[in-house]
C-alpha cells in the first residue's frame, strides 16, 4: 500500500448525500479480467443513454479528468462493500475524499487502500465547500496527514480530526497485514515459546491425517 503522506491537486465537487457503491462503481453482466477502474467510475451517470460522455457531469469536465480530491456530502459509500468503489477513485487519482459522513465500511475500505477519509468540523464544512466549488478544478488544494490540515489555493486552512492508529497507518502506508507483520519478532517469539513449551498447542500437521 502507498503511504500518505502530503497530497496536492484539485478537488472535484459532488455535494450529494448517499453516494453508494453502486453508483461508484456499478457491476455489470459480471467481473472482467484487468477492469479498467477509471473507465468503472460512475459509468451509468457519465455516460447519456447513447452511450456518449454526458459532459455536464463533474468527473467528464477536462480540470477534472485527474483529481487529487473528492468532496461529498452524508453518507458517503453507503450500499455494498464492494472494494472496487475505492480503487474506481484511485485509478484516476483521487487519494483523498472529505464528505460530510461516511459509511462505516467504505471508511475502513478507504484506509485498506491508501485513500485518506476525512470528515471536517461542522463549523468549517460550508466554507470548504464554498471554496471548493469557486476554484473549479483551477487551484490546488493541499492536504497535509501529518499536520492534519487542507490547505486551499488562496492559503485558508481547515483542520480535521483523524484517529492516531489510522493516521499511523497510513503514513506509514500499511495495511492489516502489514500492521501486523510490524510485530513480526513478538510473533515469532511468542512461537517458539510455545513449541518448548507447550508443544500439543503446534498444530503444524493439522491436515496431514489420513
Amino acid at each position: 500500500m502507498e503511504a500518505f503522506t502530503i497530497l496536492r491537486g484539485a478537488a472535484v465537487p459532488l455535494l450529494e448525500d448517499d453516494i453508494n457503491t453502486d453508483q461508484i462503481a456499478p457491476v455489470g453482466q459480471g467481473p472482467k479480467i484487468n477492469q479498467d477502474y477509471a473507465e468503472l467510475l460512475f459509468q451509468r451517470r457519465r455516460n447519456r443513454e447513447d452511450g456518449t460522455p454526458d459532459p455536464d457531469f463533474v468527473f467528464n469536465r477536462p480540470q477534472f479528468r485527474k483529481p487529487a480530491l473528492l468532496v461529498a456530502g452524508r453518507n458517503f459509500g453507503c450500499g455494498s462493500s464492494r472494494e472496487s468503489a475505492v480503487w474506481a477513485f484511485m485509478a484516476v487519482g483521487v487519494r483523498c475524499i472529505v464528505a460530510r459522513a461516511f459509511a462505516d465500511i467504505y471508511r475502513e475500505n478507504c484506509l485498506q487502500n491508501g485513500v485518506l477519509p476525512v470528515t471536517l468540523r461542522e463549523m468549517d464544512v460550508e466554507r470548504f465547500e464554498a471554496l471548493v466549488v469557486a476554484s473549479d478544478g483551477h487551484g490546488d488544494f493541499t492536504v497535509d496527514l501529518g499536520a492534519q490540515t487542507i490547505t486551499a489555493p488562496g492559503g485558508e486552512r481547515f483542520h480535521f480530526d483523524f484517529p492516531a492508529a489510522d493516521k499511523t497507518r497510513l503514513m506509514e502506508g500499511l495495511d492489516d497485514i502489514g500492521l501486523t507483520l510490524k510485530h513480526a519478532d513478538e510473533i515469532a517469539a511468542y512461537e517458539a515459546e510455545i513449541a518448548s513449551e507447550a508443544p500439543w498447542r503446534q498444530r503444524a500437521d493439522i491436515g496431514s491425517i489420513g
